[in-house]
């Protein structure tokens, strides 16, 4: 199975117009249009029944005491961790392309509703919903695809990796309120090929 996109080549920068925030000369960060990328993918195996799509930034700060402070830094060398950006499962077996901005437009205060999404599949909820827990402006629960928004001030540019996994079963064996480590538990024994496409982004002047 092979993964690919128009709106970013595998391996480079993703355009601002995919991202949740994007630079701003006077406060470091301003949101951005935050629409979902394109993506087009082949040679299903058969037997695929659905699929389902995660995103992930593996190069997330482990902690987050440097995270977007004046006069500090976020090191290169700092231990990362995962930050999902994008969970969706039960996407239709016959579907073989998702259209830019047909999941996400903008950026939504406290989160897109969910779990229903186009095309009849579900999405989870992704990392931002726990990023914003202690911001009274933003906190809830943020469905679907949310676009980067790495530390200005990271001396290390993101990965933003893009998965795709064709499955066995039409739908996942997940309910509710899931996220990607939930999905990723109930895809074990259900996965037939996956596929992934990766992109780099920073909000570091320096670096961007």
């Amino acid at each position: 199975m092979k993964l690919s996109s128009n709106s970013f080549a595998d391996g480079q920068l993703i355009p601002g117009e995919f991202a949740f925030g994007i630079l701003d000369a006077t406060h470091h960060v301003a949101l951005g249009e935050n629409r979902n990328p394109h993506l087009i993918w082949t040679d299903v195996p058969e037997g695929t029944r659905s699929f389902a799509l995660i995103c992930c930034d593996p190069d997330a700060p482990s902690v987050g005491d440097d995270v977007n402070r004046e006069g500090h830094r976020v090191a290169a060398s700092l231990p990362r961790t995962d930050f999902f950006h994008w969970v969706l499962v039960d996407l239709p077996a016959e579907l073989r392309e998702i259209a830019v901005g047909e999941f996400s437009r903008e950026v939504t205060p406290r989160g897109k509703p969910g779990p229903q999404a186009p095309h009849g599949a579900r999405r989870g909820i992704n990392s931002y919903t726990s990023w914003f827990d202690d911001d009274n402006d933003m906190r809830g629960d943020y469905y679907g695809y949310d676009g980067p928004c790495p530390p200005w001030n990271d001396e290390l540019p993101h990965r933003y990796v893009f998965t795709l996994y064709a499955l066995n079963v039409a739908r996942l064996p997940v309910e509710g309120r899931f996220d990607a480590p939930a999905v990723r538990a109930a895809m074990e024994e259900h996965v037939l090929a996956e596929a992934s496409l990766a992109g780099i982004y920073s909000l570091n002047p320096d670096l961007a």
